[in-house]
């Protein structure tokens, strides 16, 4: 069964105490308001603390991340300067064994034109380091004698050793190939 009370408010009757608050003082009601208030501002202060501090540390991380990519490119030319640096060094390197084998070849030139005799031709001259192979012709067998025996007498080549000796009797005049190998001392 359910029950409807139709009764006008007045006179309705209430069932137990009703909560009533008390009133309050009011300048308590004001500090509460300014409190409030104080508080709130506190927030809004903090918050525009906390942006202002965001801001300035994503400023920061952009001039950091600048600066490091600055550094980076350096870092990387200094890297290429290392590479550069170590390719001149092999050059200098380079240009002075060229310039000591420079001084080898202009004396072993020297001694050599001094060896060679008139009615001798040199075809071919290979320096292979310390080994000199000489091809030549001559007109007689006694001029690739006498070229043997002036390299001999220079001082400067050892190991003289001929290899090939030829005479072609076909042709007129006699023409002697040769092939001698030695060693060159400056």
């Amino acid at each position: 069964m359910i029950r409807i009370n139709l009764a006008p408010v007045e006179t309705r009757r209430r069932r137990g105490p009703g909560f009533t608050m008390p009133a309050l003082p009011v300048g308590l009601g004001m500090l509460f308001a300014v409190l409030c208030v104080v508080a709130a501002l506190g927030v809004v202060y903090a918050w525009w603390g906390l942006l202002a501090e965001k801001s300035r540390l994503v400023a920061e991380i952009d001039r950091n991340s600048k600066e490091l990519d600055t550094l980076k490119a350096t870092l990387g030319q200094g890297a290429n300067i290392k590479a550069q640096l170590a390719d001149v060094r092999k050059r200098v390197q380079v240009i002075e064994e060229l310039v000591q084998g420079q001084g080898r070849s202009v004396a072993l030139m020297d001694t050599f034109v001094d060896a060679v005799p008139g009615d001798l031709w040199i075809t071919g001259f290979e320096d292979k380091g310390t080994t000199l192979k000489i091809i030549g012709t001559a007109y007689s067998t006694r001029a690739v004698s006498q070229f043997m025996s002036n390299l001999k007498q220079s001082g400067k080549f050892k190991d003289i050793d001929i290899l090939i000796s030829r005479q072609d009797l076909n042709k007129s005049p006699i023409i002697v190939t040769f092939e001698v190998t030695c060693r060159f001392e400056a």
